[in-house]
């Protein structure tokens, strides 16, 4: 029995079986409860008082609401397993694409792997040979290496794509987190004149989260965010709680949007709005993956010519159920949020 079928009422019945058959029902009693009253009337021989033909219409209104709220109910249903049935279609796609890309993935490396040995032995090569001076050859092994890292970074985006996850929950704090990547990007953005923006919340709690894997989402999304401004603009990067129980890491550009189009397509493998050689189009899905196995949702706002705003809404999770999570390889930042 499908899953479908698990939503009808009261279990047996299709929800858009279920619907026509409310319909059916409502319009039964709207109208033939109300002349049946007035059929027995007449066949009795009584008179049709006003009292009589008011009870009669008052009863098929009453029925009426019923059939409304059924109706009401099994739309929700209905809305309720399409929502389903596009998740779990949605989730198969996903696999099966993690699946096929872990495969390409593997088969690629290894002949990748011979063409890197081949191009350090031309190099040797060359030096014995006295041709390392030729321009031509020198760029011809640079253009090969050059290739072949290329296309070892798409590998490896599809080897973390296809990998499973296994979460560590640690107490994590979020602002420090999130600074350490702000830093770590600053470094190189601050060279194209790119500002960063930082608007952090002080009394933002710890969260119990897998620190790696939000800093691979947070440093995605900044890296991101400084390609699409490209020069001369402006990133802010804000912490905040939500609610009671989740807090929301917000990455905002200055660059030129993502057409309405595309926001649709945006977090699906291997699809890019970077100019062809810059991205593999594998990122943002590994953000999805990641923020979606951390429990939390993430999604994106763009208007053209008004830059983009990535949302990550993450729940506190069991902040103390593991120690203090600590930064490797980042400073400690002495002054947030300034």
């Amino acid at each position: 029995m499908s899953r479908k079928w698990a939503w009808g009422i009261p279990g047996l019945i299709h929800p858009e079986l279920f619907l026509l058959a409310s319909l059916r029902g409502v319009l039964f009693h709207l109208v033939l409860v109300p002349l049946l009253v007035v059929l027995s009337c007449l066949m009795a021989g009584g008179g049709l008082s006003a009292t009589t033909v008011f009870f009669g219409v008052a009863g098929g209104l009453a029925v009426l609401g019923s059939g409304l709220m059924q109706l009401h109910t099994a739309s929700k249903a209905l809305r309720r397993s399409s929502i389903l049935d596009e998740q779990l279609m949605q989730s198969r796609k996903m696999a099966a694409i993690g699946e096929m890309s872990s495969g390409i993935a593997h088969e690629i490396n290894t002949p990748l792997g011979v063409i890197t040995q081949e191009v350090e032995w031309l190099r040797h090569l060359a030096q014995e040979k006295g041709i390392g001076a030729e321009e031509e050859f020198k760029d011809s092994l640079d253009q090969i290496e050059s290739q072949v890292a290329r296309c070892t970074e798409i590998t490896h985006g599809m080897l973390n794509f296809a990998r499973a996850m296994h979460l560590v929950e640690q107490r994590t704090d979020v602002n420090r987190l999130v600074e350490d990547m702000v830093r770590w990007v600053e470094r190189e953005a601050v060279e194209r004149n790119i500002h960063f923006e930082r608007r952090y919340d002080a009394l933002l709690p710890e969260i119990g989260t897998d620190a790696p894997m939000l800093r691979h989402v947070v440093l995605n999304l900044l890296n991101n965010a400084t390609q699409a401004v490209d020069h001369d603009g402006t990133v802010i990067v804000t912490t905040a709680r939500n609610d009671a129980d989740h807090i929301l890491i917000q990455v905002a550009d200055t660059g030129p949007g993502i057409p309405q189009e595309h926001l649709e397509s945006i977090f699906h493998p291997f699809f890019t709005t970077k100019p062809p050689g810059k991205g593999t189009g594998l990122g943002l899905s590994i953000c999805l993956s990641i923020v979606t196995k951390l429990g939390g949702t993430i999604k994106v706002e763009s208007k053209l010519g008004k830059g983009a705003t990535f949302t990550v809404r993450l729940p506190f999770g069991q902040a103390q159920a593991k120690g203090p999570e600590t930064s490797k390889n980042a400073e400690n930042p002495k002054h947030l949020g300034q």
